[in-house]
């Protein structure tokens, strides 16, 4: 036991599966947790230690501002002490908000924008030079200068391009004492009632003077000056009476050749998420939806009579159609012409509309027919859209709408006076979308471009962003861009983008907790990743890093092995102490790590069937026109360091092109030239790591669908049929069967006024869910309540005799989920026990044989022994014909695959091409790739006998 103060002390934890836990864990060191998957670790670090945390922070609170801040549920632990203030850094996707990039995130973004405000030039967007500004004083002297013994006309700017009548400006004028305007280019005398056009767009300028400038005017040109420039807000214009041409002088920054003024920069006017800076289109999003007519007339050859119209669907009495029967009888067509048959002119119309008043041909006397202006498909839906603003209406039109860059700020999510502002030649955007590697090495020569005054400014913002752009490369995040946005990362580089900026907040006496930090990271970067740890750590901080990299058990201080086995077997200490006292104990963990265990190397790589998908151009993101052949009927890993393009080529191109064609998904693409050989797969089938419901009323039972089954037979039983009892008084969700006191939730919540709430068993059902009446419905003794709580592995044996059930419940055991009972909440399910949930579901169906299953990182939260599991289903579906491709940096499964297809050479634009295809063994010696570097020596361990 470590001596008082040095480490945090827990006795007697039993959150979920702890067995009444007594563990000390040493403070300022790096301490991993381990274990098999289920086994307790997230228990003991995130919803023990750090769920007591922040409950004795949110106590230190006023009970005024607690009751606004809600209260957190007291884990199930008797006592805890050197417990110092928790930071949780979990494997969650930062933002789900389309307006947070990696940028605003880190606050890289807001630092730029002060320096773009701050330090860059403005330069005219209609001519491309530079705008200057003036006081009032330089442009006195630059007017004498320039038009000395001219004749002048001085104007003041009031209207720019707008339309309107502007009759209460020329009232306002003459009361002012004004006699002369200049609109549209021509000076006239302002009247009593003058107005113009409202319909037509305007220039309006007052004419301040006309004068000869000379020594004698002198003064008077400067009264004049002052005069025009409160008139004209800042600006002011001077026209050569004798050549007409005209010059723009300004307090802010003006365009000297066309008068296009800019307001002086300020932060906001280049941040997306204000009204100042943001796209007008777009509003700051940088994509739109826009109507695919193709998705509107998915086929041409039908008739608008049978639905060749998709938004409105076969003939109906309605309006619509009314309206598109007169518009036939002036284009010449009928209800029943096949949409393909119809002229040009008369599709556009059908589908933009028209504002003229259409009469059939031939008979313009006739009004009984007259068509009134029609809107066409394209407008109906976007006036739906814009008038119902239901989610349904978007789903409707979303069908038939696709997602693009916005065609005025071209994706730049900016307004265009933002890009116009430049230093040395780039502006905001093109430095945003720099990876942060280039991105580092311009802001160390930005300052070569600045005068003197600016290089001032400068230096401390610039000193800021090189900061926070070191800890995101130092956590192997160089790939990155400001613009990528948030909801595109990956949980493992969001909690590295949140690890680097707790790093570059310096704080100290802090326990932070990490959920597996190496997750999506080649094993390249993991050395960096361990090194920002250690970094963490040496400034006075604790770490808890719940992890099964060795890499990382090989660094770490402390080790805690939880186990022996998964979910009730599970939840106690097995080993702990350094990695070297770890490998010498008796655990899973131990044989793995001393070689007495290993995944072994196959003997024979599969051949597969074949034949092969072949995916050719593809060019999203950072990928370079690539051509991959998938050998089908095969275990095929997809590899590469982080940002190479894995996901960008499997997730965001090939998946959405054949869930696109199988089930013609709403999602398209991104860019491709051809895809062949669909015709060898029947179904694709994508798993990954999202929960499986976000509710503690779904469990594993409801996703799988088993649930249907267990009560539809105890609905057929003989006391249920005598009481007329129906699969719904089995569902602990609707009323009938269900304790009403709880709701079906087996807790009760017990509000503490101030205190945190606390959840007990609810004392009428005494936590089984239902009422007595449905409890004493009893299948082989065992009530719907008791099933629940059987774990898998119980239940394959008590269900044996009712097919449709156990082979559900035994294809969830064959993936390592034994452990799980049926009725545990889906919320407290780890990210990889989800990924098998829903693998086993789909290995619960009929297997054609000619399925292509994705996995995105199936290793994640997985034990070495986990992972052998996980491999044996995944080889038996390969042997079944189906293809298996898994996108994976963990060498293990890596080494058992039959094709590997490594991405890279790097990450972002230095990735995006195929450094290697073949078998493992052939990659291993490709001394162009990272990925076969270390999976040398993974080939190289030696099956122990």
């Amino acid at each position: 036991m470590a001596a008082p103060n040095e480490s945090l002390d827990i006795s007697g934890a039993r959150v979920h599966n702890l067995k009444n836990l007594d563990v000390s864990i040493p403070r300022n060191q790096l301490v991993v947790i381990t274990g098999l998957s289920g086994s307790g670790k997230s228990s003991l670090a995130f919803d023990t230690i750090y769920a007591e945390g922040q409950r004795r922070y949110i106590e230190t609170f006023s009970s005024y501002a607690r009751q606004f801040l809600g209260n957190l549920e007291r884990p199930d632990v008797d006592q805890i002490s050197g417990l110092s203030p928790v930071i949780s850094i979990e494997q969650k996707t930062t933002s789900s908000n389309p307006r947070s990039t990696v940028g605003t995130i880190t606050e890289i973004y807001d630092f730029l924008r002060l320096l773009y405000a701050r330090t860059a030039d403005a330069f005219s967007y209609a001519t491309g030079k530079k705008m200057v500004r003036y006081n009032d004083r330089q442009i006195e002297e630059l007017i004498q200068k320039k038009f000395r013994q001219k004749k002048i006309i001085l104007l003041a700017p009031l209207v720019k391009s707008r339309k309107g009548h502007y009759r209460e400006l020329f009232e306002q004028l003459i009361k002012q004492g004004f006699l002369r305007v200049r609109i549209n280019g021509s000076i006239t005398e302002l009247k009593a009632k003058m107005q113009l056009d409202r319909y037509k767009t305007h220039q309006i300028e007052a004419v301040i003077d006309r004068l000869e400038v000379n020594e004698a005017s002198k003064q008077r040109l400067s009264q004049s000056i002052l005069h025009g420039l409160k008139t004209g807000k800042g600006s002011l214009m001077v026209m050569d009476a004798q050549s007409e041409e005209v010059f723009y002088y300004s307090r802010f920054l003006v365009c000297a050749d066309t008068g296009i003024s800019y307001d002086d920069p300020a932060p906001n006017l280049f941040s997306f998420n204000s009204p100042v800076g943001s796209c007008g289109k777009c509003n700051g999003i940088g994509y739109i939806a826009e109507i695919d007519e193709k998705k509107i007339i998915p086929n041409p050859a039908l008739s608008i009579r049978k639905g060749g119209l998709a938004p409105i669907g076969e003939l109906k009495n309605t309006w619509i159609f009314q309206q598109l029967e007169l518009l036939g009888k002036y284009y010449r067509f009928t209800l029943d012409t096949p949409l393909c048959d119809i002229s040009e002119e008369a599709v556009g119309v059908i589908l933009y509309g028209t504002e003229e008043i259409l009469n059939p041909i031939g008979d313009k006397k006739n009004k009984s027919q007259q068509a009134s202006s029609f809107e066409g498909i394209v407008n109906f839906i976007t006036r739906q859209q814009e008038e119902l603003q239901s989610k349904t209406i978007d789903r409707w039109a979303e069908g038939f709408s696709n997602t693009v860059s916005c065609p005025k700020c071209e994706g730049t999510r900016l307004k265009k006076e933002a890009l116009f502002f430049k230093i040395n030649q780039s502006n905001i955007a093109q430095v945003a979308s720099l990876n942060l590697n280039a991105l580092r090495e311009w802001v160390g020569h930005v300052t070569e471009g600045l005068d003197e005054r600016n290089r001032i400014v400068a230096e401390e913002i610039i000193k800021e962003i090189d900061s926070r752009l070191g800890f995101l490369i130092d956590v192997g995040l160089d790939y990155l861009t400001l613009n990528r946005s948030a909801f595109s990362l990956s949980g493992g580089e969001a909690q590295r983008i949140r690890l680097a900026t707790q790093i570059g907040s310096q704080l100290q006496g802090v326990l932070y907790i990490l959920d597996e930090p190496s997750i999506g990271l080649h094993q390249r970067d993991n050395v960096k990743l361990i090194d920002s740890l250690k970094r963490l750590r040496d400034i006075g901080n604790s770490l808890i890093v719940v992890e099964h990299d060795q890499e990382m058990m090989e660094a770490a201080d402390y080790i805690l092995d939880i186990g022996p086995g998964a979910g009730i077997h599970g939840g106690k200490v097995v080993a702990s102490g350094n990695f070297n006292q770890i490998t010498k104990a008796q655990s899973i963990t131990a044989d793995y790590l001393n070689g007495k265990k290993i995944i072994p190397v196959p003997a024979h790589r599969g051949k597969g069937s074949g034949k092969y998908l072949e995916l050719e151009g593809a060019t999203g993101h950072n990928l370079k026109n690539l051509h991959v052949r998938f050998p089908l009927g095969a275990f095929i890993c997809v590899t590469g360091v982080s940002g190479s393009g894995k996901s960008t080529l499997i997730n965001e191109t090939l998946y959405p092109a054949l869930n696109r064609h199988f089930y013609r998904a709403l999602k398209n693409p991104l860019p491709y030239k051809k895809l062949s050989g669909i015709q060898y797969i029947d179904k694709i089938i994508e798993i990954d790591q999202s929960p499986i419901g976000r509710t503690p009323r779904s469990n594993l039972a409801t996703y799988t669908n088993v649930f249907n089954d267990i009560r539809t037979l105890m609905a057929d039983l003989p006391e249920s049929k005598i009481r007329g009892y129906k699969p719904g008084r089995f569902s602990f969700n609707v009323k009938g069967g269900r304790c009403e006191t709880c709701l079906g939730a087996g807790l009760k919540t017990i509000e503490m006024n101030f205190l945190p709430d606390v959840y007990v068993l609810c004392e009428d059902c005494e936590g089984k869910r239902y009422n007595r009446e449905t409890l004493e419905i009893r299948y082989q003794g065992k009530s719907i309540s008791d099933v629940l709580n059987l774990t898998v592995k119980d239940a394959v044996v008590f269900f044996e005799r009712i097919p449709s059930i156990c082979h559900k419940l035994r294809t969830a055991e064959e993936v390592g989920l034994g452990y799980i009972t049926l009725g545990q909440s889906s919320t407290t399910l780890s990210g990889g026990e989800a990924q098998r949930i829903k693998l086993s579901t789909e290995l619960s169906k009929k297997d054609t044989g000619n399925t292509f299953y994705i996995l995105d990182e199936p290793s994640t939260g997985l034990h070495f022994e986990d992972i052998r599991i996980l491999l044996e289903v995944l080889h038996k579906l390969v042997a079944n014909g189906s293809t298996v491709l898994v996108i994976e940096h963990n060498l293990d499964i890596i080494k058992v695959a039959d094709h590997v297809i490594d991405l890279g050479p790097e990450g972002g634009d230095g990735g995006g091409q195929i450094v290697f295809e073949g078998t493992p063994e052939a990659l291993a010696k490709c001394s162009r790739s990272h990925t076969g570097r270390y999976l040398k020596k993974a080939l190289s361990a030696k099956k122990p006998d």
